[in-house]
C-alpha cells in the first residue's frame, strides 16, 4: 500500500468512526440498546474511536516506513479534525432527528 492510499484509508475510517456514536443507540456500539443514549456515552465512544483511528494511522505509518514522533500540536489538530468529521452525525442526532421524534 502506498502512502496516498494509506492517507485516504485513514481519512475514510476517521469519517466513519466520528459519526458512529451518533447513529447507534447501543452503548459502546455493542452493548444494550438505550433510547435516548446519554451524552456521556457518546463522548466516551467518540474518544475511544478517535484513539482507534489514531492507532490505525500509526500502524499504517509504521508499515510504510519509519514512524515519526509527534508533538502536542499534532494531537490537538487530529482531535479537532475528528470532531469536525463527526459534525454530520451530531446534526442528524441532535438537531434534525430530535425535532421530528418529539
Amino acid at each position: 500500500m502506498d502512502s496516498e492510499a494509506a492517507v485516504w484509508l485513514v481519512l475514510f475510517a476517521a469519517a466513519v468512526a466520528a459519526n458512529l456514536p451518533y447513529f447507534s443507540h447501543r452503548v459502546l456500539l455493542l452493548g444494550p440498546l438505550k433510547r435516548p443514549k446519554p451524552v456521556g456515552w457518546r463522548l466516551l465512544e467518540l474518544a475511544l474511536l478517535a484513539c482507534l483511528t489514531l492507532a490505525l494511522g500509526f500502524a499504517l505509518e509504521a508499515k510504510i516506513g519509519q514512524r515519526h514522533s509527534q508533538g502536542w500540536e499534532f494531537y490537538g489538530a487530529a482531535l479537532c479534525l475528528f470532531i469536525t468529521l463527526g459534525f454530520p452525525g451530531f446534526v442528524w442526532c441532535y438537531l434534525r432527528r430530535g425535532r421530528h421524534e418529539a
